[in-house]
């Protein structure tokens, strides 16, 4: 009696574990059609734009009658700047717009912290400068958000905060720090070309055609420091960017299945 009484509770419980856990079966679908889910691409979000990782240098060309910053005259020179490395306070927003999946636009602001170093008769000289910028960019590839696509464009940069360093031995650094300095142009056009990775790594060059230097500018003493100087910078920027307002969203899309191909001789 017992055994029986143990053997009905087991079934039962087998019966209710079953019911339970036991997942109801997908009828076979052999019509002609089905269900395709696809993402999504929005024709406008907001993005952050971080240049991020920043390496620069320049092609410097002094003529003969160039002063340094110790007031001395230097020989006709080219030269290659030395690389420098900077991955504080690049940043900014972008805002894109996507005419198809494939093409698409972006503007937006941002600051950047770019310069050069040169070293010349055991001396080095950093300059630098802040600037706030605006970006043009036209898109081309897979608009996806974790698409890949080429970017190009150009855009314009506003000096806001100028620094330099002079030195031959770094315990005794001539200092300059200057907002809305004179020392540079107010403005810097640029053009520019990149990637686009999944997960939004981007890799970009940048290029400044115009001179880096005010030619104009002179010291308390009288002397144009910079005359007969040229600096043209180049950036590689290696950074990250975050999309804000644009996620993926499934919609679904009715697809011929081709079951007549299949019987087709």
């Amino acid at each position: 009696m017992n055994n029986r009484i143990l053997l009905s509770i087991f079934l039962a419980a087998s019966l209710v574990t079953s019911a339970l856990f036991a997942q109801p079966m997908k009828p076979v679908d052999h019509s002609s059609r089905y269900l395709y889910k696809y993402p999504t691409i929005p024709h406008f979000y907001l993005a952050g734009a971080l240049d991020g990782n920043i390496f620069s240098t320049a092609t410097i060309h002094h003529d003969g009658v160039t002063y340094d910053p110790s007031g001395n005259t230097t020989p006709n020179t080219n030269t290659m700047g030395i690389i420098r490395f900077t991955c504080f306070f690049n940043f900014g927003f972008t805002f894109n717009f996507n005419f198809t999946n494939h093409i698409g636009l972006y503007t937006g602001v941002d600051i950047k912290n770019i310069g050069y170093i040169e070293q010349d008769n055991g001396y080095t000289d950093k300059k630098r400068v802040y600037n706030v910028g605006a970006p043009l960019g036209l898109k081309i590839g897979n608009m996806h958000m974790k698409g890949s696509y080429f970017f190009l464009g150009g855009g314009m940069d506003v000096a806001i905060n100028y620094q330099e360093k002079y030195f031959q031995e770094r315990n005794n650094i001539t200092r300059t720090n200057e907002w809305w300095s004179d020392r540079t142009p107010r403005t810097m056009p640029y053009v520019f070309a990149g990637i686009s990775f999944d997960h939004h790594i981007t890799v970009k060059a940048q290029y400044y055609p115009n001179n880096f230097l005010n030619t104009d500018y002179r010291d308390i003493n009288g002397n144009a420091i910079y005359s007969g100087t040229n600096v043209n910078l180049m950036l590689l920027s290696v950074g990250f960017g975050m999309n804000f307002t644009m996620h993926d969203k499934m919609h679904e899309k009715t697809i011929g299945y081709g079951n007549d191909d299949h019987h087709s001789m």
